[in-house]
């Protein structure tokens, strides 16, 4: 399959990491080198997964430190070696209060004050928040700088370590529910009830590339959403798809969806 056969299997605006991601399995499976990637998200990992499955030469692990993580570092070995055997290289940033108060920091919080640093995103796995702090991991090569560097998240003084990844204490995401019931399982209409932001508003951002569909740019308000979809929409936050749970008297579906809080 050429590679002009491949782009058309996805978004225009991917085709940057999926030449990346074909450079690394080329690398791999025919200059027998390995390759550690910086944490992807889950739609670069389909993306790597579709890409080194198509090559016989090459073997793929995704590591992201525990079983439910979001975000992955890739390992990518000549299919002769184990992939299971090469380390992931993640390790925790525990950060703490430096005065004893207690935290009231969010997500952003802590993310916001990491970029602040000057660090790239991609060395930032999932952040796992604390009523004390948080645990965060990260890529082993930025961990020191981060240890060093990281002491004020959002005006409040901070003290930071560094763990092992089995100290982990991984946090669920809280969800707000909300019901309701649509017409349909359009992208648009969904999103117009979860953001309250009328229809007529919700269809150019959508449009404009801004909303996500299981980390997939979708473009077209009248996409259907399926029960486990994940959306995420620049700028108002995301949400999953919880239940589809059948009709009214009156014919409007009845949804479940979980806010991300």
């Amino acid at each position: 399959m050429s590679n002009h056969e491949i782009y058309t299997h996805f978004h225009p605006d991917e085709r940057a990491f999926v030449d990346k991601a074909m450079e690394w399995v080329e690398r791999a499976a025919v200059g027998h080198e390995d390759r550690r990637t910086d944490f992807l998200d889950p739609r670069q990992s389909f993306i790597l997964t579709t890409l080194a499955n198509r090559e016989p030469d090459a073997l793929l692990r995704l590591e992201g430190g525990y079983p439910e993580a979001e975000r992955k570092r890739a390992i990518i070995v000549p299919a002769y070696r184990d992939p299971q055997y090469e380390p992931a290289g993640i390790v925790v940033l525990a950060v703490r209060s430096g005065d004893n108060r207690h935290l009231e920091l969010d997500h952003g919080d802590y993310m916001g004050a990491i970029l602040g640093l000057g660090i790239k995103r991609d060395v930032i796995g999932d952040i796992h928040v604390h009523e004390d702090g948080c645990h965060c991991l990260v890529t082993e090569e930025f961990a020191d700088f981060l240890n060093i560097h990281l002491r004020q998240v959002h005006r409040v003084h901070v003290l930071t370590d560094i763990l092992p990844i089995d100290q982990l204490k991984a946090v669920k995401p809280d969800l707000e529910e909300m019901n309701f019931t649509v017409a349909s399982l359009r992208l648009d209409g969904i999103c117009s009830d979860v953001y309250r932001i009328s229809r007529a508003k919700i269809v150019d951002p959508i449009r404009a590339g801004r909303c996500r569909v299981n980390w997939k740019v979708t473009e077209d308000p009248s996409a259907q959403l399926r029960e486990g979809d994940i959306i995420s929409f620049h700028g108002l936050g995301r949400f999953k798809m919880l239940a589809v749970e059948g009709l009214t008297k009156k014919g409007r579906i009845r949804v479940k969806v979980g806010k991300f809080i």
